[in-house]
């Protein structure tokens, strides 16, 4: 008699799968206030994990390119390093000068960041990647008109009803 090729299960297969389309979770987002200082939410700080009484941050951005669309927080030891001030309900990195040089008009239009991690040198660094802020479109109202209404209205009707 020949010997069968015999498939055996595990418990582990026969429990249902959860689905893997879960959503990903937002990454962290600030704002370039209109005195051309990057803004971090406490939220944002807490999510990424920045100390931000004793970390000092090294700034860069993308060699070669004359606009800014990227800035490149390095955290260092080095003393003539940028620090993270406390302001309000969040934190704020003062760059004016860097941002108006590299063609971020943040007086006259609001820019926004989001921050992502990323390793450089064996140390985690932030990615903020900038873009103007996208404002919501109004939709027209098409409903029912509200209110009074106006007196050349009133008197079209009025001749038409007599």
């Amino acid at each position: 008699m020949k010997a069968k090729n015999i498939r055996f299960f595990s418990p582990q297969e026969n429990e249902l799968q959860a689905e893997k389309n879960a959503k990903a979770k937002a990454l962290p987002k600030g704002y370039i206030s209109a005195a051309g200082k990057i803004v971090f939410p406490s939220a944002a700080i807490e999510e990424l994990g920045i100390e931000p009484e004793t970390t000092k941050f090294q700034v860069g951005t993308d060699g070669g390119k004359r606009k800014i669309k990227n800035l490149y927080l390095v955290p260092t030891e080095q003393q003539s390093a940028f620090s993270i001030v406390r302001t309000g309900r969040g934190y704020s990195l003062p760059l004016e000068v860097i941002l108006s040089k590299g063609g971020i008009d943040y007086s006259n239009q609001k820019y926004v960041f989001t921050a992502s991690i990323f390793q450089h040198e064996d140390s985690v660094g932030y990615a903020l990647e900038i873009a103007p802020e996208q404002a919501i479109e109004k939709v027209p109202y098409t409903g029912k008109p509200r209110g009074r209404k106006s007196k050349a209205s009133q008197q079209d009707t009025d001749q038409v009803s007599q």
